[in-house]
């Protein structure tokens, strides 16, 4: 009798003590969930500061092409100034990062959840400076084709506007605007606000043929788990399962605009170059690390092209 008591007893706390572990182990992600929000909430903050005081090379070039262009082309200005609000805190691209946080900020807190911290870790990436001014190559570009040649693009091969698709940069980047599907179940890139002017500037964009015929973006390229929430990925994810299965249906050849990577020229910071970061329990079904496709190229595929004039 006493052996079934004694290892009744020992049972009991074997219990209290797992239950004890797990309940730490959920203080301790909860903690460092608590820290990350702070240090994302401060490197926001810094990145703010390093826009305002011109510490981030590309801010302050895109800045610059846009008096350029405010002086070619005058009937340009307000559309030119729109896009050079990227260079400021005020602009879609930081605005996107701030409120990425507040959405993590208002997630339930209990439990505890390892997907959160992947979350933070690839957002405070993407609040680097160097990353950053990284993805300001594209509304740089975007202005430099505007400008029939004046302006020289930055981090892009080609130095001239790619034909038809002049101007594509910021098409599917979720940050200035997103795919409409219309009642012939065709998809349409639809601009944010005051972005519908370049509806002006720029065609009508149809995602099945955009998504063959797609040109370089860093967005597109490289930047696009670092600069879009999961909620964005999944739904880029559906749109493209639907298009296919669409385009199977009319026996029509589909082809994923992710499924070639483009290449920048040199000049992009190392860290496009590195993998986007993601913790082994959320990798395997967060929507940044399907089918291997939150990895991008390293360092040692940059293209020795440098940046010229355009013609």
């Amino acid at each position: 009798m006493s052996k079934i008591k004694a290892w009744e007893l020992i049972s009991l706390f074997l219990v209290v003590c797992l239950l004890g572990a797990c309940s730490s182990k959920e203080e301790q992600l909860q903690q460092s969930i608590t820290q990350s929000i702070q240090q994302a909430d401060k490197e926001l903050i810094d990145l703010k500061m390093a826009l305002e005081q011109g510490q981030i090379r590309n801010a302050t070039l895109l800045k610059e092409y846009q008096k350029v262009l405010q002086q070619q082309r005058p009937e340009l200005s307000q559309i030119s100034s729109l896009i050079a609000q990227d260079a400021t805190a005020q602009g879609p691209l930081y605005s996107g990062l701030a409120n990425r946080l507040t959405e993590i900020k208002n997630l339930p807190k209990t439990p505890p959840d390892e997907a959160t911290l992947a979350r933070l870790d690839v957002l405070r990436e993407a609040m680097k400076p160097s990353l950053f001014g990284d993805a300001l190559t594209d509304p740089i570009n975007m202005l430099a084709d505007m400008s029939n040649g004046k302006l020289a693009r930055v981090g892009a091969i080609s130095q001239s506007a790619e034909g038809a698709g002049e101007g594509n940069q910021l098409v599917g980047n979720p940050n200035y605007g997103q795919w409409q599907t219309n009642n012939d179940g065709m998809s349409f890139w639809q601009w944010y606000g005051m972005y519908r002017l370049l509806d002006d500037v720029f065609d009508a964009v149809e995602y099945g043929s955009w998504s063959k015929r797609r040109k370089y973006s860093y967005y597109n390229d490289y930047g696009r788990y670092r600069y879009s929430s999961p909620k964005q990925i999944k739904a880029q994810t559906a749109l493209e399962t639907r298009t296919r299965q669409s385009y199977q249906r009319q026996g029509k050849q589909f082809t994923s605009p992710y499924a070639k990577k483009r290449s920048g020229a040199s000049g992009l910071s190392r860290s496009s170059y590195t993998p986007v970061s993601s913790r082994s329990s959320y990798a395997t079904s967060s929507s940044y690390s399907k089918s291997g496709s939150g990895t991008v190229r390293n360092s040692s595929s940059r293209t020795s092209r440098g940046v010229s004039r355009g013609k």
